[in-house]
């Protein structure tokens, strides 16, 4: 099988092209990612070489580009997006053109193209909120998005649905919760308290750290999307959780623990609009139809990606300094 991925060189791209091939070594895979300020070709330089592996640059909203790959691929799995809600917050304009215009165009490469399968990686986001004291998110929930980020991935999933209804297009949706990992970009909670860390600098923490988050590892989140690909069933949506709700202040916690720091680490700081308190997410779903589960838990793969952080300091170091410069 031939697949496109767009939004390779981010983070949960690159992780699933690495998944990918290892695990479908006789597959093709080309990478298409415009490279914005996520996106990293350093994540998948071991694979230069490859010849099972092909990267172009551009853009999901350039037409004829979009067109003349998809006519190539059997499959298109979707990660492409803007995906930082305190982006959105100060511009959403960007968000509204890749998330959603950049979903259209490549709905309308895929239909043009004979109904090539299509894959969309959402997010739990656009369920909205919930309270501390109970209930999760599942395929039934209904679409309730207090971002713009948030908004964009909800209206792309509309739309990627619409196109089942209307064109009998191919496709599944996956809303995960929050991923962590190798290859995140140091703006998010973990790899940016990471680096702080290993810097000395403070941990900024939004209000008292109440907000709640389920934690996903990426390959925990990748071993879920190549799931759906082979047995998921056309125009169903799978909640892919990791059963690992933690604070954002008990992420603080556990993480001065690793380096041995205390609590006069942490600097909190106002909270950020419209902040959703809670996500959780029920995998059962996914669990009865597809047989997947996380299988990562939480307190080892945060320690292992503290490592990978550590041993990579190459790979961030370069990230942060950009941004400093800028």
């Amino acid at each position: 099988m031939k697949l496109l991925v767009t939004g390779g060189a981010g983070f949960i791209g690159s992780n699933f092209i690495h998944y990918w091939l290892k695990n479908h070594p006789d597959d093709r895979i080309i990478n298409l990612d415009v490279l914005s300020y996520a996106g990293n070709l350093e994540n998948l330089r071991d694979l230069d070489n490859n010849y099972a592996y092909r990267f172009v640059r551009g853009d999901i909203t350039d037409i004829d580009l979009v067109d003349s790959l998809v006519a190539e691929v059997d499959a298109i799995v979707h990660f492409a997006a803007e995906s930082h809600v305190d982006r959105s917050i100060l511009n959403s304009a960007d968000f509204v053109r890749t998330n959603v215009e950049g979903t259209r165009v490549l709905l309308d490469a895929a239909q043009k193209h004979g109904g090539v399968r299509f894959h969309h990686i959402s997010t739990d986001e656009v369920f909205g909120t919930l309270p501390l004291d109970g209930g999760r998110f599942n395929e039934n929930t209904p679409y309730n998005p207090r971002s713009p980020y948030s908004a964009s991935k909800a209206a792309s999933d509309h739309l990627v649905r619409a196109y089942f209804y209307t064109h009998a297009l191919p496709i599944t949706i996956s809303n995960c919760s929050n991923n962590y990992g190798p290859y995140q970009y140091p703006e998010k909670l973990i790899p940016l308290f990471i680096t702080n860390l290993i810097d000395g600098k403070k941990l900024p923490v939004y209000g008292r750290g109440s907000n709640v988050r389920d934690w996903i590892h990426v390959d925990d989140h990748n071993r879920g999307i190549d799931l759906i690909l082979q047995k998921g069933k056309i125009g169903e949506t799978y909640c892919l959780g990791g059963n690992s709700e933690r604070s954002n202040l008990e992420i603080t916690k556990k993480l001065l623990s690793i380096f041995g720091q205390g609590e006069e680490m942490i600097n909190y700081v106002a909270d950020r609009p419209g902040h959703d308190l809670r996500y959780a997410v029920d995998f059962s779903k996914a669990k009865r139809d597809l047989g997947w589960e996380p299988l990562i838990v939480f307190e080892r793969g945060l320690a292992e990606t503290v490592d990978w952080y550590r041993q990579h300091e190459d790979w961030w170091r370069p990230i942060i300094n950009a941004k400093t410069k800028n």
